[in-house]
Formats: C-alpha cells, sequence, structure tokens
C-alpha cells in the first residue's frame, strides 16, 4: 500500500468515527443525555470502513469524543503501528524471502507462499495469518494489486513492412462547424493510415462516427489502391456494425480491434491527430463556411505538405517516397469483384398477409406468393430510402424487385368477385307512386301523409 492509500484509507476512517460522535459534541447535552446517547451507540453494531460490522465500547467512543475536541479532526485519524511494516516473528532476511517470492510469483496467496517457503527450509518462523496480512499490505503487495500489475499489457512497437498490410483507422473530434440548418456542430475527423509507409489512404468528415462512412472508406481504398490486409481500429460504434462484418468476412479482411481504454496501440494514427492539431486546426480552420469547405482545406494540406514532409518513423523519408518505393507490393483486387453489388446491405423480413414488407419506415409490396416467408432484401444504403431499389434474394438467387406501396392506385385495384360465397336479399321494384296499405290503420296513416314538394309542385 502506498502512501496515497494509506492516506485516503485514514481519512475515510476518521470520518467514520466523526459521524458517530458528531451528535456528542452538541455543547447543550446535559451530562445524563450525554451519557445516556453514548450508551445508546454503544448497545448497536456499526459497519466500519475496513472491517465490517462491529460493537464498539462505550470508552472507545469516550476516547474518540475526547481526541476530537483536543485536536479536531486529526484526532480521530488512526494511528499507525510501531511495527508497521515488520514483523516481530520473522526476520527481516525472511520478510524478504517473503516479498521476494510474491514479487516473482503474484499469483500465489501470502499464505501459500509462506508454506512454499518454509516446505524448503528458507523460512522456520511461522506468523499467524494477521501479522502475515499486515506484512504483505504495508508492502504494498495484496494479491488483487500484484495480479493487475502482472496482467498490464505490455505495450511493444510494431511494424509492417507493405503497403496496406495493415491500415489503422480512428476518428477524431475537430472543430465546430456550421451544419445545413446553420447551427454549430463540432466536426468528426475519420482518417485511414496506412502503417507501412503513414500515407493517409481516405480521410473524410462528418458529424458523427458512422459505420456507413467507414464502409466508403474501405471501398474506396479497395477501388483506388488493392487489397488490405487488415484493419485496426479501436471499439468505437462505427467500427462494429454487423453489416461491415459480413462484408469484410467475404472480402476476406481481418478487422482487429484494440483493447479498450488502450490508446498506445494504435499510436501511428494518433500521432498523424496530433500533428493534425498543431499543423492543420490551428491554422488554417479560420472563417470555416461549411463542411465541404473544411474537407477541401484538410486534402489540399495533406497533399501538400503531410505526405511531402520529411517523417522521422520513416527514417527522415516522406510518406510519398515510401509509397512509391514500396508500391510493387500492393496486391491488387480481383477484377471480377463487383464492389458496388457487396457493399449493400442485407436484411431478412417477414412478409406480410398483404403481400408487404418494411424497410427503414417505408413499405414495399411484393408477390403474393411471398406471403408468410422470410425474403431477404439487398439494397444500397447511401440513396435514401423513397429513391433506392430493393432487391429480393431467394435461396442466394434474385428474385424481383420490391415495389414501394402506391395506397391511392391500390384503393381503385379490382378484387376478386367473391359474390357466390354473400347472400344477397330480393329488393322491391321501385315505383314512383305510394303502395296501397293492406289494412286499415296502415291506409288511415298513408292517406294522413303530406305529398312531398316535388309532388305538390306537380
Amino acid at each position: 500500500m502506498n502512501r496515497e492509500d494509506r492516506d485516503a484509507r485514514a481519512k475515510e476512517i476518521a470520518a467514520f468515527r466523526y459521524s458517530l460522535i458528531a451528535e456528542l459534541v452538541n455543547p447543550y447535552l446535559n451530562r445524563q443525555e450525554l451519557r445516556a446517547l453514548v450508551r445508546q451507540k454503544a448497545a448497536r453494531e456499526h459497519q466500519m470502513p475496513f472491517v465490517g460490522k462491529r460493537i464498539l465500547t462505550e470508552s472507545c467512543l469516550r476516547k474518540w469524543l475526547a481526541a476530537y475536541k483536543s485536536r479536531g479532526m486529526e484526532g480521530l485519524m488512526p494511528v499507525p503501528r510501531r511495527d508497521n511494516g515488520n514483523s516481530r516473528v520473522m526476520t527481516p532476511q525472511e520478510t524478504a524471502l517473503l516479498i521476494t517470492e510474491l514479487e516473482t510469483h503474484p499469483e500465489l496467496t501470502a499464505t501459500a507462499a509462506l508454506k512454499k517457503l518454509q516446505a524448503e527450509n528458507r523460512i522456520e518462523s511461522n506468523p499467524s495469518s494477521s501479522s502475515l496480512s499486515r506484512l504483505v499490505r504495508a508492502a504494498g503487495l495484496d494479491r488483487e494489486r500484484r495480479m493487475r500489475v502482472h496482467q498490464q499489457e505490455q505495450t511493444l512497437a510494431f511494424e509492417f513492412f507493405a503497403p496496406l498490410e495493415c491500415v489503422q483507422v480512428d476518428c477524431m473530434y475537430t472543430v465546430e462547424v456550421s451544419d445545413s440548418k446553420g447551427k454549430k456542430r463540432q466536426a468528426v475527423l475519420l482518417a485511414f493510415l496506412d502503417d507501412a509507409t503513414r500515407r493517409i489512404l481516405y480521410a473524410c468528415f462528418g458529424f458523427s462516427e458512422s459505420a456507413l462512412a467507414f464502409e466508403c472508406g474501405i471501398k474506396h481504398i479497395l477501388a483506388a489502391h488493392g487489397r488490405i490486409g487488415r484493419l485496426y481500429a479501436d471499439n468505437a460504434a462505427g467500427f462494429v456494425s454487423l453489416q461491415t462484418r459480413r462484408i469484410l468476412d467475404i472480402l476476406g479482411i481481418v478487422l482487429v480491434h484494440s483493447r479498450p481504454y488502450k490508446p498506445a496501440g494504435r499510436g501511428k494514427i494518433e500521432r498523424f491527430f496530433r500533428t493534425v492539431r498543431q499543423q492543420f486546426l490551428s491554422i488554417r480552420c479560420e472563417s470555416l463556411a461549411s463542411l465541404q469547405d473544411l474537407d477541401a482545406r484538410f486534402h489540399s494540406w495533406v497533399e501538400s505538405e503531410y505526405h511531402r514532409s520529411p517523417h522521422r518513423g520513416l527514417g527522415g523519408r516522406t510518406p510519398l517516397e515510401v509509397w512509391l518505393e514500396k508500391a510493387h507490393l500492393i496486391i491488387p483486387i480481383d477484377p471480377t469483384i463487383n464492389l458496388d453489388e457487396l457493399f449493400k446491405h442485407e436484411d431478412i423480413r417477414k412478409v406480410h398477409k398483404d403481400s408487404t414488407v418494411t424497410l427503414h419506415g417505408v413499405l414495399y409490396e411484393v408477390s403474393s406468393i411471398l406471403i408468410g416467408q422470410h425474403i431477404r432484401l439487398r439494397y444500397d444504403v447511401s440513396i435514401p430510402p423513397l429513391r433506392r431499389r430493393v432487391m429480393i434474394s431467394r435461396d442466394g438467387k434474385p428474385y424481383e424487385d420490391a415495389r414501394i406501396v402506391d395506397t391511392y392506385a391500390n384503393s381503385r385495384v379490382r378484387r376478386a368477385n367473391n359474390s357466390e360465397h354473400l347472400i344477397v336479399e330480393k329488393q322491391q321494384p321501385k315505383v314512383d307512386f305510394p303502395v296501397q296499405p293492406t289494412t286499415s290503420i296502415s291506409a288511415s296513416l298513408a292517406a294522413s301523409r303530406l305529398p312531398d314538394t316535388k309532388e305538390r309542385q306537380s
């Protein structure tokens, strides 16, 4: 346990002690009331920090009260033992052996390490468990701390030789820019950096970390440069989409995620973001008109300055020089691969009884033969929902296109004639004069009926 931990522990204990005697400090309590209050607090259990439930004696409470009145909160601080960090049973040589054993084998408990050394006849003493526990805590070698230090990831520098063998990708929040509605929003830079050459393969600005922008970057690199060996990214929401993983699995691209809260593994792109802040954002980002203006200025800076500046990690050469030197190692993508089709998203929907399916809030109509079946819909996510073409596939083969439902046109469609299943009542023939009643009562009522306006006019 280090000094900061000991101080924090002492302050927490002093705060607990003060919470018990705070009522006893009241100067308006007489002697009888004070005695009754102390007796009441000593009669019940208290949850003490780092110890557990304990019953405190009246003398203990009075001792804390006297210490607080004489020295304040400092008087409530626990007094360290004189033999803190030392064992009265073990010799200094045996203590050093035990500490060395715990540091070498962090998975062992203090008791197990002691028994091991006793079995090897290296320690003859037999300290109690409480004495052993105090010794280990004083040395800062409790098992939880030792295991945490042992399991810390060792960050080693790595570098790939061929271009596109490893591409690092990350996002960085930059300056505020006006959106299409004139509202100020923080722009997010998405950048793909080649590990071997430090060249920026693709970069764009947006207002969020989206999986769509991530897919557009991958598609651009494949079409403009060649095959990607692996992608190295963090665990942000834009890099863990199931649709993106499906596309990368088809292409055979490995997506590697860094450990959470471990940015050291992405050191190259983090260093690039630092250069962006120092050399671009601090100089060329004044009076920005729009996101497109920021994007244009950034690409001009990347191509004219960053790619042509000597890089210390490349031995003083520029990223563009190293890229051209190793360009022959790039593996081109198979020309038979249709990237537009490959990067289309897929969703599975069940056809309703009215021959419709819903996708992204839009109702589509399909063939009635598909009612009750699960179909796969393929679409280009970059096109707005009301303008995109949605294709249906069954058993891995294209079937037909889904059509957006036109509710007005459907209201004029002739339905199937089901009159043979209906019971139609026979109607009386329409006449222009009142039917003669058959009874005297109905006859009198009929005679008293006043004629309609049209009848009176005629």
